[in-house]
């Protein structure tokens, strides 16, 4: 029985499942796991930074050298219920050298946290580098987001309507530019999917926090980029929240090809790669 567009519960779980899609993504984790360890012996970063009461909301901070820098805030992947902002250290390292100072968020995972939950944590995550980056040579109104798998849809969510809490800082003037990698953005098939038996994802919740059925308030430029090898419906993903966003805001969508759904966060930090290279101009750096 057809669930999905043209896949059945079996196919659309298969679509969905990275770790099927690419057989060696163990040397991939690891990877990370070890170049994440030689970054922080190497630049010290203030780890663990608290900007909300969770135990899990919390950042980490490789400071520029020099003030006013501009700053890369970058929001980790895991199907939003997986991994933590220590296993991606090796990002901050791929641009530390710039003279950026570079922000590592944790969340709130699933399922102890509602996805309304986790969208909440990160906008909160983004009021305190406003607050409070300058005090790691960090710009305000430089900030650039960047997003892998979960963390792409989470830096979407980042571009919708934020519903201000009185104290909070509207944004319209500090994000300069998003890019989300191999980013999910409609959550629909994620709540038919096996996922789900984790996030509890209801039909509300899809819609309130599916960046493809929400209109961007942040006019600022948008970089949607996917793997060559990844499924067909992640390529989807991201094409379709082109498609729905262009003319809305200056978005741009790239495949990179014989990529796959772990390298291609590996490719963004790599200095020297075409995606290293566009995140650079992205920023201006």
């Amino acid at each position: 029985m057809l669930i999905y567009k043209q896949y059945d519960q079996a196919a659309l779980d298969r679509q969905y499942n990275n770790r099927l899609q690419v057989p060696e993504w163990s040397t991939h984790l690891q990877r990370w796991a070890d170049t994440s360890r030689e970054a922080e012996k190497k630049y010290s970063p203030v780890k663990n930074i608290a900007y909300g009461e969770g135990s899990l909301e919390t950042l980490d901070i490789f400071p520029s050298s020099q003030p006013d820098s501009k700053v890369l805030i970058f929001i980790h992947g895991g199907y939003w219920h997986k991994l933590d902002k220590s296993d991606f250290q090796f990002v901050g390292e791929g641009f530390h050298s710039y003279n950026i100072t570079i922000v590592n968020i944790n969340y709130p995972l699933a399922p102890s946290a509602s996805m309304d939950q986790i969208v909440n944590s990160c906008r909160m995550a983004l009021q305190w580098v406003v607050k409070n980056i300058r005090d790691h040579n960090g710009d305000p109104t430089q900030l650039y987001l960047c997003g892998y798998s979960a963390g792409g849809h989470l830096v979407t969510m980042m571009m919708t309507n934020d519903f201000t809490f009185a104290d909070w800082v509207p944004l319209t003037q500090n994000v300069r530019a998003v890019c989300s990698l191999s980013g999910l953005f409609n959550l629909e098939p994620i709540r038919l999917s096996e996922i789900n038996e984790v996030l509890h994802l209801d039909g509300e919740i899809v819609l309130f926090n599916s960046p493809i059925y929400l209109k961007p308030v942040l006019n600022c430029p948008l970089l949607l980029v996917f793997g060559g090898n990844e499924s067909d419906e992640f390529k989807t993903q991201s094409s379709d929240l082109f498609e729905k966003w262009k003319g809305q805001t200056p978005v741009e969508l790239i495949a990179m090809e014989e990529i796959n759904h772990y390298s291609i966060i590996e490719e963004a930090a790599r200095a020297g790669t075409p995606l290293h290279e566009k995140i650079k101009s992205l920023m201006g750096v």
